[in-house]
């Protein structure tokens, strides 16, 4: 696989922006499965670490959501 996605031998913005909103997204469900699984282990110190988790995954929603909302403006052109 190639390191950037391209168009006609070109890397866009577009292949770009969806290749790093997928990306973020990977990092949300990946960060919510980690504080699921701390969660199973019962003791507090994973509990806590299961917040963190979860801490993690809501900022890589809220960073998509910012992506998406700078790119639907125009801020990126």
């Amino acid at each position: 696989m190639a390191k950037y996605e391209t168009t006609a031998g070109q890397v866009t913005r577009a292949d770009t922006y969806s290749q790093l909103i997928e990306h973020l997204i990977r990092c949300q469900e990946l960060s919510a499965t980690m504080a699921h699984l701390h969660n199973t282990e019962g003791n507090d110190m994973d509990k806590l670490l299961a917040r963190g988790w979860l801490g993690v995954a809501e900022m890589f929603r809220m960073t998509q959501h910012k992506i998406t909302m700078f790119a639907t403006k125009g801020m990126f052109q």
